[in-house]
């Protein structure tokens, strides 16, 4: 696909999820697509923040690999094999194919700065991974980009913090999460508070929309910091920033970034 635009790379998307399901795998949209694919009221703001997409991201499980390969070849999408010898090929959780565009999925968990695991989430929602885990592969990035915080900004305005994943961010899911693992909630606050922070940064929004954003970081951020910590949090917490509490992204990461 030759176009940046997202209906084009959302419809390739949701045509290939629905031809996935009719061969009995679970495909789940993720990255930029599933924000706008989740927002359509806010949706339009991709394009006035100069957010393109460049490639689609999807999450499965890995029992799915040798049907999914199978089936992503009868639509015209092949793996490169100069990439089988990279780590996270070698490990098995992430295969990337080539075809109209790229098409990079993600098995059983997205493992970068920090692991979101989703062995037990996809069938949450469809055809998007949930909401709270878009929220949580944006915010497990210690160099957080401006592309991934817009892509915040939108979900922010479109969906309210609550204890559920229907249509909501589900926030007692982060805050447990978070609860157990102070990397993670350390990386996750702080890239929090820079949305609050840069709301207003890449695009002028009214004054109630600003402030619809803010406070549902700041709801969020509260669920957080009232969730009781485990004691493998509170001993971690003590040591801080002068041990390095994220994984360093490897080479093939950082040439194939996740939209």
């Amino acid at each position: 696909m030759n176009s940046n635009s997202f209906q084009e790379f959302v419809g390739e998307a949701v045509k290939i999820i629905r031809g996935a399901r009719e061969e009995g795998i679970v495909l789940r949209m993720m990255g930029a697509l599933a924000v706008n694919y989740h927002c359509p009221k806010y949706a339009h703001l991709h394009e006035r923040m100069d957010r393109a997409p460049t490639d689609i991201d999807f999450a499965s499980y890995s029992k799915f690999k040798t049907k999914l390969t199978t089936f992503l070849q009868r639509l015209g999408y092949a793996t490169d094999t100069r990439m089988m010898s990279f780590p996270s090929y070698a490990e098995g959780k992430r295969y990337i194919y080539f075809g109209k565009t790229n098409v990079d999925v993600f098995f059983d968990e997205l493992r970068m700065c920090h692991m979101i695991d989703w062995s037990r989430r996809l069938e949450i929602d469809d055809p998007t991974i949930p909401l709270a885990d878009i929220v949580l592969e944006k915010l497990q990035i210690v160099e957080i980009n401006p592309k991934d915080i817009k892509d915040l900004i939108i979900l922010f305005l479109e969906h309210d913090v609550g204890d559920t994943d229907k249509e909501t961010i589900n926030g007692r899911y982060i805050a447990d999460l978070f609860s157990k693992d102070w990397g993670f909630y350390y990386t996750s606050t702080m890239n929090l508070n820079k949305v609050k922070t840069r709301v207003g940064e890449y695009i002028k929004l009214p004054e109630d929309e600003v402030k619809t954003v803010q406070e549902r970081v700041d709801k969020l951020l509260s669920m957080i910091q009232n969730q009781p910590k485990s004691m493998g949090w509170k001993m971690r917490s003590r040591i801080g920033t002068k041990q390095k509490w994220y994984t360093e992204v490897a080479d093939d990461y950082r040439v194939l970034r996740i939209e």
